[in-house]
């Protein structure tokens, strides 16, 4: 750390404590503090959100009123960005809005929350660390985020636009000037934003692993670790893992973009009437076969620490013991290593081996047995259990909800002879959003509305919180839940004017509904954030543990002092004791730094 941070020292119980740097640059822009480059990661992540479900409004607007000019915006940006000079979304430009709008919620929204914010701000909080293990490396995750982020943005504006080769970015499409709107100087930008990503996503997942292995406080045995941080530990190893092979696979499709190079393009590939490689040798199924097995591990690092915020959820506004600890864990690490092996249900549809094709059918199926023992052991927690209907609660429960649905969905798309049928069509698109938007945001919200105490020493106002639920959980259902109809009309996803098909006319009445409902989803987001940003500054000032609940943060003020910790805490029990004979007369719960009375440990994760 530097010498400014470390000059000035207090003393507590013994130890000297840093100082907190003075200063507006040194203490919110360049700074060593876990906490504040968790929410450097949340503000920067909020304005891509922003971003990306204002182009999502743009992609209902064009599937409800194809062709139709766009109000307001239309007006503004008649011949330019991705309108027609009437004010209307191009065709081309449809595809670019589709593919932003994928690329921005899952690379620059969804994993810089779950992982960044609150793989930040919770990670040395709940092991009883002062920070992370190496604070400059942490901090310089986040300065390859931001530019990989604002590259990505300033893709938006280079001649023909941004990348319209889909999120995946499949060869040809992204590997031919020309191919696409966008596979000029757009698509290049894409690729050197994603690399500069996934260096981010390595130095953010050693960090935390080592922080976790090494820095935990005396007492706090692997037993004994809040869920929320073993899904983080789990979603680590997977970072380390798959994200070098997706950062390696960018240089290889940059180097073929740049240099010449065929990685990705076979001979004599034509555009028009142009030979593009004469002395091709790549294969375009290769890049899939990589992005694929960076991906879908992927997913698991969008889904997992969802997972884990959910259980620590459930379990404190249950004011019960998380059921089936040991099993939750060990789903967890099931999911882990099936995630490596299900790539290939990706591409059932590119001419796979049978064989082939039936090992990952097999491998995916399997992987929603521990994806069933984790909604099994939250519906154990629940069953008998004495609710408290809190906002954040609210938002696990839809968590749960609409991961069960998503994942039954995922079943259909596991069987190979039913996924050739509903390949690329709006099914997929349900099932996606169900799994990565209900399975994700509902557990940021819930968890952002938990913390927000411990982030900002305020509270959300709990009448909004319920309102933004309420509205989000009705109309998220009903954006997404007709998709699966349409996806078994047969309605195809990426085309800009569905009505140009006569046998999707008659499904084009609930793309109408979809898209309305859309609009009220995003008009309700709007008043999570007013929410939100008023909170900080002029919420109710929080007591130091309004939920009750157990794990370390919940010991210190709140805010968390800058130090986290006065003293390194010693840890005697799990994070879910409540309900229990055993909490000291403190009411149905037992912070995890209590010895329990006259025992020292506890039954539940003493070992």
């Amino acid at each position: 750390m530097s010498a400014e941070k470390h000059s000035e020292h207090h003393e507590s119980g013994g130890e000297h404590l840093p100082a907190e740097a003075t200063g507006f640059f040194r203490k919110y822009i360049l700074t060593y503090d876990h906490k504040v480059i968790g929410k450097q990661y949340l503000f920067t992540a909020f304005f891509f959100l922003l971003v990306g479900g204002g182009l999502a409004m743009l992609i209902r607007w064009q599937m409800a009123y194809p062709n139709q000019p766009v109000p307001v915006i239309g007006e503004l940006m008649k011949g330019r960005f991705v309108f027609t000079p009437d004010g209307s979304i191009a065709p081309e430009g449809f595809i670019q809005l589709t593919t932003m709008h994928g690329t921005l919620m899952i690379f620059f929204v969804i994993i810089p929350i779950l992982v960044g914010a609150f793989g930040n701000f919770l990670i040395p909080l709940h092991v009883g660390a002062r920070d992370v293990a190496f604070p400059f490396l942490n901090a310089l995750s986040y300065w390859l985020y931001l530019p990989a982020a604002l590259i990505i943005f300033a893709s938006f504006f280079v001649p023909q636009g941004p990348a319209a080769a889909g999120w995946t970015s499949y060869s040809p499409l992204s590997n031919l000037s020309g191919a696409t709107p966008g596979s000029g100087w757009g698509q290049t930008l894409w690729l050197m934003a994603i690399f500069l990503l996934g260096f981010s996503s390595i130095l953010g997942g050693l960090n935390f692993l080592v922080t976790i292995v090494k820095l935990r406080a005396p007492g706090l045995t692997w037993g004994r670790l809040p869920l929320v941080t073993w899904s983080q530990t789990v979603t680590a190893v997977f970072q380390l893992l798959a994200t070098p092979v997706l950062a390696s696979a960018t240089c290889l499709l940059l180097a073929d973009k740049l240099i010449g190079s065929t990685f990705f393009l076979p001979a004599h590939v034509h555009l028009a009437d142009t030979d593009m490689s004469p002395t091709g040798g790549g294969a375009v199924l290769l890049w899939q076969h990589i992005f694929w097995f960076y991906s879908h591990p992927a997913v698991y690092i969008l889904v997992l620490p969802g997972m884990g915020i959910a259980s620590d959820l459930i379990s404190t506004f249950a004011r019960k013991p998380i059921f089936g600890y040991r099993a939750m864990v060990w789903s967890m690490v099931g999911i882990m290593g099936l995630g490596f092996i299900v790539w290939g249900h990706h591409m059932f549809v590119s001419g796979m081996n049978p064989v082939m094709g039936m090992t990952f059918m097999t491998a995916t199926m399997l992987i929603a047995l521990p994806s069933g023992v984790k909604v099994f052991n939250w519906l154990g927690t629940l069953w008998g259990a004495n609710i408290r209907f809190a906002p954040p609660m609210l938002h696990a429960l839809s968590f749960v909800s609409m991961f069960i649905i998503g994942g039954l969905s995922g079943l259909f798309m596991a069987a190979t002879p039913v996924d050739i049928h509903i390949h690329d069509t709006y099914y997929i698109v349900a099932h996606f959003h169900y799994v990565v938007f209900g399975g994700t945001l509902f557990a940021i919200f819930g968890g952002l509305i938990f913390w927000f105490p411990k982030m900002f020493g305020r509270m959300m106002n709990e009448f909004w919180s319920k309102v933004h639920w309420a509205i989000t959980f009705v109309a998220f259902n009903c954006v997404f839940f007709p998709m699966h109809i349409l996806g078994e009309g047969g309605h195809m996803r990426r085309i800009a004017t569905p009505t140009e098909y006569e046998w999707l006319q008659p499904l084009q009445p609930i793309n109408v509904f979809i898209s309305h409902s859309a609009f009220v989803l995003g008009a309700a987001q709007l008043i999570f954030l007013a929410n939100f940003f008023y909170s900080m500054f002029w919420g109710k000032k929080a007591e130091g543990n309004p939920w009750q609940s157990n794990t370390l943060e919940w010991t210190q003020p709140s805010p968390i002092p800058y130090y986290n910790y006065d003293k390194i805490p010693v840890v005697h029990h799990g994070p879910y004791e409540y309900s229990l004979e055993h909490a000291n007369g403190r009411g149905d719960w037992l912070p995890q730094n209590e010895p329990v009375a006259g025992n020292g440990s506890s039954g539940h994760g003493s070992k």
